[in-house]
């Protein structure tokens, strides 16, 4: 799955949480194939918008959830779903049994989908393709006014933008002006980051990264070919769903 490679997206809206969400999942990806190398095969030979359910896990420790208290027994029953919009950013969505969102943290979600080899498949829920399709709509509508194409104001893509735009505009005119940059920032508008550029920027955000360092990080990385995804013009309008995952208490 997509997930664990660089063309995964969905994991830069987390620059402000102290784990490398995105080191994480890769992590997860090369514990299973250890575990597992038949994995490599049976997971890229998964269509898209396969779909389980399993009962509701509980925590391993206590994680508060807006408005629903804290420990498994608030949790939810619903979906998790996870898909590419057509900007190319994955994302995922918990929704409860009625369509409501439950938690926008996409590490939080990750930890809630954990399984071991041996979890049981159970029964869905009668409307499970029904909660599919109403948090396909929350993350279709979270991408219109949330941050449009470059996803979620605290994620990398968003942050560099923002600066480089006003830093662009301050340095116009000047030595520090060039047309290198200028190209970076309407790529970076346009495109989704690679995930290893989504990583090295969201380490230097952290480290309060000068907006001139910031500009010379990202014309080097697009010099490298290593700092967006470029897609072809005539992608799909439509979000794909990759898969789903039903939570239904036992």
């Amino acid at each position: 799955m997509n997930l664990y490679h660089e063309k995964a997206g969905l994991l830069d809206g987390d620059a402000d949480n102290e784990v490398d969400l995105s080191s994480y999942a890769y992590q997860i990806w090369k514990n299973a194939l250890a575990a597992d190398p038949g994995l490599q095969k049976t997971i890229a030979e998964m269509p898209n918008v396969v779909y389980s359910t399993r009962a509701l896990p509980l925590p391993p420790a206590p994680l508060s959830l807006p408005g629903r208290g804290d420990g498994g027994e608030g949790w939810p029953e619903g979906a998790l779903v996870y898909l590419r919009t057509p900007d190319g950013n994955d994302a995922l969505a918990w929704v409860d049994r009625d369509g409501n969102s439950v938690t926008e943290s996409q590490f939080t979600i990750l930890k809630t989908a954990e399984c071991a080899p041996d979890t049981p498949a159970i029964a869905r829920h009668e409307n499970h393709h029904d909660l599919v399709r109403q948090a396909v709509q929350l993350i279709a509508e979270e991408e219109r006014t949330v941050g449009g194409t470059l996803g979620r104001p605290s994620g990398a893509r968003f942050r560099t933008y923002e600066r480089l735009k006003n830093y662009a505009e301050r340095v116009r005119g000047t030595l520090f002006d060039s047309p290198e940059l200028q190209r970076a920032i309407e790529e970076i508008y346009r495109y989704p980051l690679r995930q290893a550029a989504t990583d090295t920027l969201n380490r230097q955000l952290r480290a309060e990264i000068s907006d001139e360092a910031l500009a010379n990080l990202v014309v080097a990385l697009r010099d490298d070919d290593r700092l967006c995804l470029i897609h072809d013009e005539d992608q799909s309008a439509e979000p794909s769903i990759i898969c789903s995952l039903g939570l239904r208490r036992m």
